[in-house]
């Protein structure tokens, strides 16, 4: 079973934080540095004004007693019980990573990113806090226990380390033990992370925008039978036959049908119809009247009203594939259909794929007090009230399925992966905290029937795939443990342009195409289109070394 949110609190404190920041180090031959010489053996801890000194010594001697120092009771005080058993947990804990990971993470956007958030809880009068640190956890690893919290202390090259202790408590919330997991996990499938020269070569590049013209159609459809009146947005062009799927998209919770706007203008470049629609029981509208008090923030018959919103669009789309003299006329193969989810949107897609909504479990959990880390085991939760504990919402003309960063933790249970009959892409980004990746896609992969693909993206956030139009809102956001931190615009240019390349190739493989476009579809590929700053990962099976870090994440 996997843990819930609650047992994930193990990432502690300050020393907690520091502990964990180790993938972020970088080689021991680039440091130069004499650990025995200048390790450190007194920690400073301030909290305002007050600082405490606290001998490596005794530190040690806290991790094994479990009791904090006699020299550290006073100022301790002002910190909160929980903050105290944290620090006390901490001390004792090692680190499932070595200095193999931690060197192959260094040059990553993440790493650096990361690296630099705890570099703030540090102080250095020399100013290298950043290098001290990578020094002290690559040294650290390296002792006999591996790397710890005490041996990260111990390596630190300088004789006194003084940490900021309520910034430390800041920058360890924003992290969680399965944030940690997914790095590993990422690690595993794939031993290199820097882009490399493929052995193959690649017929042409799928992330160009191909020549047709793309055009846009707005609809404004209104089911009756459910009352719900439904935006949508057709791209296409006058290249657009019924050899190609239609293709439908499903954007993610309090947004917009402009999530993918760049990739549904991709996809028509290439003569594939894409209609992008809005979802009026979970979209933006929906939240500013939930802000103002006007409604819920979400229905629970809203889990059963997208997958329904997409069948629905799919039944007028046909009906103007029949329409005499209208420009979509015969175009359209609504029975050869492709569903693109994203979010909440993902967890549609899977829906509409054969997942079967499993609630029976998820409403046990949902009822108690749960210490939820993130906002999409949150939104699962809303399905607590929902009548029956099953739900089957497939959709026969729907042929495949791609899934971005979506929503499965609890709404499938068990087995209602195991439902799905399309070949289905799942996307999931390592540094996502709205759908923590291994949470979310990675364990709920390994449920999906072949044919699958996962796409892991290492140091991508949970908006980094959506159009640079719809996340101008994230400039200036505080970095807080479920939000903020969002790689973004163009700085997430890069996971734009693979999204394009793979999901081309996937829409193709639908069509007499595929054999052009399944080269693609694979880990060389992936390998090769992996950036410094984005290294990427394709795998159809996990492997069985990668399977070990799911299952140590899933058994605790």
């Amino acid at each position: 079973m996997v843990r819930s949110w609650g047992s994930l609190k193990t990432v502690a404190g300050l020393l907690g934080a520091l502990g964990k920041i180790l993938p972020v180090g970088i080689a021991l031959t680039q440091l130069g540095t004499n650990s025995s010489a200048i390790a450190a053996d007194t920690v400073v801890m301030r909290l305002g004004l007050f600082t405490e000194s606290i001998s490596l010594a005794e530190l040690q001697k806290a991790a094994k007693t479990g009791k904090l120092p006699g020299s550290l009771q006073p100022f301790a005080k002002g910190l909160s019980e929980q903050q105290r058993r944290f620090f006390l947990e901490a001390l004792g804990m090692n680190i499932p990573m070595n200095v193999v990971t931690i060197n192959r993470l260094i040059n990553t956007q993440i790493g650096t990113t990361i690296l630099n958030d705890f570099a703030t809880a540090l102080a250095r009068k020399d100013k290298a806090g950043v290098q001290a640190l990578r020094a002290g956890l690559v040294l650290g690893s390296t002792a006999p226990q591996g790397l710890s919290i005490l041996s990260f202390i111990a390596a630190y090259p300088s004789k006194r380390l003084e940490i900021n202790l309520p910034q430390a408590f800041i920058v360890a919330r924003n992290l969680n033990t399965a944030f940690w997991r997914t790095q590993q996990f990422m690690l595993t499938i794939a031993p290199q992370l820097n882009p490399r020269t493929p052995k193959i070569a690649f017929p042409f590049d799928p992330s160009q925008s191909g020549n047709a013209q793309v055009k846009i159609l707005n609809l404004s459809l209104n089911d009756q039978k459910r009352g719900r009146k439904i935006p949508v947005d057709i791209y296409w062009s006058t290249t657009a036959t019924p050899n190609k799927p239609v293709i439908v998209f499903s954007h993610g919770f309090a947004s917009v049908r402009t999530d993918l706007r760049y990739l549904a203008e991709h996809l028509a470049s290439h003569g594939y119809v894409v209609a992008a629609l809005e979802h009026p029981g979970s979209n933006g509208a929906n939240t500013d009247l939930a802000l103002q008090g006007k409604t819920r923030v979400v229905q629970p018959q809203e889990f059963l009203n997208r997958p329904k919103d997409i069948s629905f669009v799919l039944d007028e789309l046909e009906k103007l594939n029949q329409t005499p003299n209208h420009p979509l006329q015969g175009k359209l193969a609504t029975t050869n259909a492709m569903v693109v989810g994203y979010s909440f949107g993902g967890g549609t897609a899977l829906a509409l794929a054969g997942a079967e909504l499993q609630l029976q479990r998820l409403k046990q959990r949902c009822k108690k007090n749960l210490a939820i880390l993130s906002l999409g085991e949150a939104m699962q939760c809303i399905a607590q009230e929902l009548p029956e504990n099953t739900y089957q919402l497939r959709d026969t003309r729907i042929k495949q399925a791609i899934a971005l960063n979506p929503t499965t933790s609890l709404m499938f249970g068990e087995t209602g992966l195991t439902k799905v009959q399309i070949p289905t892409l799942v996307l999931a980004g390592s540094a996502d905290k709205t759908t923590p990746a291994l949470t979310e896609q990675i364990v709920g992969f390994d449920k999906i029937p072949s044919p699958k693909w996962l796409v892991g993206i290492v140091g991508g956030t949970h908006l980094s795939v959506k159009d640079p139009s719809t996340t101008l809102d994230q400039i200036g956001k505080p970095n807080t443990p479920i939000s903020g931190g969002e790689v973004v615009g163009e700085q997430a240019a890069d996971v734009r342009k693979y999204l394009k390349a793979i999901t081309l190739a996937f829409a193709a493989q639908m069509t007499p195409e595929a054999k052009n476009y399944a080269i693609f579809l694979t880990s060389d590929y992936a390998q090769f289109a992996s950036t410094t700053a984005f290294p990427f990962r394709l795998i159809t099976q996990i492997p069985a070394d990668a399977m070990t870090v799911v299952k140590e994440f899933v058994d605790k």
